[in-house]
Order: structure tokens, then sequence, then C-alpha cells
């Protein structure tokens, strides 16, 4: 029971960040009485660690694509496009 819930480990990264936030999100639903304390454990030198570092790149390429009032291709080089991309 989700609404009950204390503690959310979250120990292995899903490829879509959206889905870990599900996951945190589903403990704060109506009924829930108590703090809830959400981590997230990766281990140095993993896959897991390499698949977070990812996640935050892309993550910030696309929020200077949404967020930024300049041209921001100006400044992407085909490099930065194709990882944005892939």
């Amino acid at each position: 029971n989700l609404t009950a819930a204390d503690y959310v480990f979250i120990v292995d990264p899903w490829w879509n960040p959206a889905a870990e936030a599900q996951v945190r999100d589903r403990t704060h639903r109506i009924g829930q009485q108590s703090s809830v304390f959400s981590y997230k454990f990766i281990s140095r030198d993993t896959i897991e660690e390499k698949i977070t570092q990812l996640q935050a790149k892309k993550q910030g390429y696309s929020k200077e694509l949404i967020a930024t009032e300049n041209n921001i291709l100006a400044n992407l080089d085909i490099s930065n496009l194709q990882f944005l991309l892939s």
C-alpha cells in the first residue's frame, strides 16, 4: 500500500526519468498521513552511474532548448545535436 509508505528506495535508474518521478509521486496519494523520504542509490563506476549522467546531460540540453530566449541552435555544434537526438 503506497499510501502507507515511509521510504522509497530507487536502486536501478530507469531510462525514462518521468517513470521514476511517478514512483515517488504515488507515495503522496490522498490519504498519506506521514512524511515520505525518497532515496536514489547509484554506485560509482557502474552502468547505472552512466545512465544517470546521460540523463542529466540530455536534460540540460532540453532545458536550454525550451527556456532560452536566444537561438540555442547557434550554440549547439553537430556533436551536441547528435547526442541529444540519440
